[in-house]
């Protein structure tokens, strides 16, 4: 079966951290672009971040950049996202996703595969 599985969640303090991640069966991730996505309550599902499968630099949207890091590990199948100085603004469903594409991109249809989600909740 074919399928990604998030972990890592949780609830956590504004300026802490929490390192989500997106683990891979039935398929090799390595092979896959892989994103992550967000969706607030009542808000759209947003590009967060992205890895390509043709290497090149991961991409990080604009309210994450230099605070979330994305990393593949190829041994364990899997793809991390390092949270790092979280805000109250990143609470949200995380999820990951994996597209069989060139390079990075946020468009939601071009994802083939998609997790079931993490909650992140930050708040005091």
């Amino acid at each position: 079966q074919l399928q990604l599985v998030e972990s890592g969640g949780g609830l956590v303090q504004p300026g802490g951290s929490l390192r989500l991640s997106c683990a891979a069966s039935g398929f090799t991730l390595d092979y896959y672009t892989v994103g992550w996505f967000r969706q607030a309550p009542g808000k759209e599902r947003e590009g967060v971040s992205c890895i390509s499968s043709s290497g090149g630099s991961p991409n990080y949207a604009d309210s994450v950049k230099g605070r979330f890091t994305i990393a593949r590990d190829s041994a364990k199948n899997t793809v991390y996202l390092q949270m790092n100085d979280l805000k109250p603004e990143d609470t949200a469903e995380y999820y990951c996703a994996a597209a069989m594409i060139i390079g990075c991109s946020y468009v939601r249809p071009r994802y083939h595969y998609w997790g079931q989600g993490t909650q992140v909740t930050v708040s005091s």
